[in-house]
């Protein structure tokens, strides 16, 4: 523990010193006595020691909750899964402040059996502990819907309200319904069915309900085949039709493999404010349930914690006691009885990939939503992150990109272009010929560019970027932070070059580069900041290498200007074209007088002196027909 904080709560290191090297559950104070963190250790001691330490001063959100503690107190379980238990528990109960709340943002919806008398099955959104059985929560409301109507499809069941006790029914208080009379109900009311036969019914709607079809439909063919030996050919009919509409919705099913059975599935995406868990119940190789968690990360808390809370709430949630979990990640505590699996092929890899696929499409759903909400957060983020990444003072909210190009030292060029709030801001973009450097010498390009530019805002006093990218490596930095440096700005600007070969950056006085991860927002955009300067000095130097090309060709031509040298390459289609061509093909495009410089130009040394007074003498005749 620092100095600092033994001074300021001199109760925290006697009360670290006393914990016990054992699982437990420690919960953090404030001043005012109010829990701001409750966690759960395999050893107390250490775990809650840790957060004390000079290693942990790196993290600031993690620093801001060690100055607000106040008081220690801790709990000692047997087991890791014991406090993993309680920890849920109070976080729920009590709802600290830095801890991340696992819970959604609206009600989902159960299927519920009714617990009484011929119980009844419909949904509902407020489970009441009755007795009654519920089954979910269902994500998906349409999901729910389908399936209650394939079980009144299947299975006779009442939907009225009536307590149907043996003494009400005995006293014959009932009537039979309209539901009877179209064949939804079989009348208990009036004691036409018996509870056991009602029961029986109940007991296969539950396999259906927990995605075990396939016992229900050997139940239900074994009873067809029977009907049929006893020539009962109208009941098996009713069998049939319901055995095919169970077969029908069992195939709309997301099928993965028959061998996999009775697996829960679970996968996690994360960035620095979110985490998205999504859960999988496999059943007879088919996906019966899915749900995508989103924690609201407080403490930059790794994958592997969030993964182990979201995973205990959500099998306590759906009453899953699956055998097996198959993971994209290890989470950092066990589960008693249960097998953690991290498939590297297989259909377990797919099933896995399928969970990972439902997360991110879940992500996307949840940003596109909160980008309507705010579309301004993004980029917000955005900035945010690259701030984080690059380790810059301040939000880079303008920032410029520089690109050299030159075709074996000629035509040299550059382009500058400019991002605002991470969106490329294309009336600002700027083309540059390279003045005073001969040959290709790319450093020296940089160099006069850089100087160029801001040697211009300075002078007109416009506002410097919080940001400069070069495209380039050490060289091209170097030779920009010389410029930078001769203009006074060396500490006023953060400047960076990328590489291509490995999509390294390099920071000025750092020998050693920056390598971010391949996904990184940050390294993305830097990316489409150097290709975008590419393309737009690219497209220039195109530009002036081909009017650079027209001019030695043909403008070289004495009297012969940029207008019919254009001329003669729409014709002609290229100099080569325009040099096979005929005197008379040259003459009626030009004239005679043009068409005769062009003549000469390239074919005055070939021994035939008269060609231009032939071609005078013929552009004279034509003449003389048109006039």
């Amino acid at each position: 523990m620092s100095e600092d904080r033994s001074k300021y709560h001199p109760r925290l290191k006697p009360l670290l010193a006393s914990l016990p090297d054992k699982p437990g559950v420690y919960q953090y104070f404030d001043e005012d006595g109010k829990i701001i963190y409750v966690g759960k250790a395999k050893s107390l001691k250490k775990r809650v020691s840790s957060y004390f330490t000079k290693d942990s001063s790196g993290n600031g959100k993690l620093r801001v909750l060690v100055s607000r503690i106040a008081d220690i107190r801790h709990i000692v379980v047997n087991t890791e899964f014991d406090a993993l238990l309680l920890e849920n528990n109070l976080i729920k109960e009590h709802q600290p402040r830095y801890n991340i709340q696992l819970k959604d943002d609206k009600t989902f919806p159960w299927i519920c059996i009714r617990n009484e008398p011929f119980p009844r099955i419909y949904s509902t959104r407020n489970p009441v502990k009755d007795g009654s059985e519920y089954f979910g929560p269902y994500a998906s409301v349409r999901m729910m819907r389908t399936l209650l109507e394939l079980i009144r499809q299947l299975f006779p069941l009442r939907t009225c309200n009536l307590s149907l006790s043996p003494a009400n029914i005995s006293s014959g208080k009932f009537r039979r319904c309209l539901e009877y009379h179209i064949g939804n109900c079989l009348a208990p009311c009036e004691g036409l069915e018996q509870e056991d036969t009602y029961l029986e019914r109940l007991a296969q709607i539950r396999h259906i309900i927990r995605g075990n079809t396939r016992e229900v439909i050997q139940g239900l063919r074994e009873k067809m085949m029977a009907l049929a030996e006893r020539m009962e050919f109208e009941k098996a009919q009713q069998l049939k039709e319901k055995l095919e509409i169970l077969e029908r919705y069992q195939a709309r099913s997301t099928v993965v493999s028959a061998s996999i059975t009775n697996v829960d599935v679970c996968s996690i995406l994360t960035d620095d404010t979110y985490a998205y868990v999504n859960f999988l119940r496999v059943m007879n190789g088919a996906v019966v349930q899915s749900h995508t968690l989103e924690i609201r990360k407080k403490l930059d808390e790794p994958a592997e914690e969030l993964l182990g809370l979201a995973l205990a709430e959500l099998r306590q949630r759906y009453a899953s006691v699956s055998p097996e979990v198959i993971l994209s990640n290890p989470p950092d505590i066990g589960l008693p009885g249960v097998v953690f699996h991290i498939p590297q092929r297989g259909d377990k890899k797919k099933l896995l990939e399928l969970s990972e696929r439902n997360a991110a499409a879940y992500r996307m759903e949840r940003e596109k939503q909160r980008q309507l909400v705010d579309p301004d957060r993004r980029s917000r983020r955005l900035m945010e992150q690259i701030k984080k990444d690059l380790q810059l003072e301040e939000l880079p909210q303008h920032i410029e990109c520089f690109d050299n190009s030159n075709f074996h030292g000629d035509y040299p060029v550059a382009a500058m272009v400019v991002f605002r709030d991470g969106r490329p801001s294309k009336k600002e973009y700027r083309h540059y010929n390279i003045r005073t450097v001969e040959g290709p010498d790319d450093f020296a390009s940089m160099e006069e560019i850089i100087h160029r530019r801001y040697r211009r805002l300075l002078d007109e006093g416009a506002t410097l970027p919080q940001l400069i990218v070069v495209d380039g490596g050490k060289g091209q930095l170097g030779a920009a932070v010389k410029s930078l440096r001769l203009l006074g700005l060396e500490r006023s600007v953060k400047i960076i070059g990328i590489a291509k070969k490995l999509e390294e950056l390099y920071r000025p006085g750092d020998p050693l580069p920056l390598y971010l991860d391949k996904n990184s927002e940050t390294l993305r955009l830097i990316q489409r900041m150097r290709d975008e300067a590419h393309r737009f000095g690219i497209t220039h130097h195109r530009k002036r290498r081909d009017k650079g090309t027209l001019k030695t060709e043909l403008t070289g031509i004495p009297g012969i200007g940029p207008a019919t040298s254009a001329e003669l390459l729409r014709h002609f289609k290229s100099v080569k074209k325009v040099k096979e061509a005929s005197p008379e093909a040259l003459s009626e495009l030009l004239g005679p007088a043009k068409a005769a410089k062009v003549w000469e130009h390239f074919h005055g040394g070939d021994g035939t002196p008269n060609t231009q007074q032939g071609i005078m003498k013929e552009g004279n005749t034509r003449q003389g027909t048109r006039d």
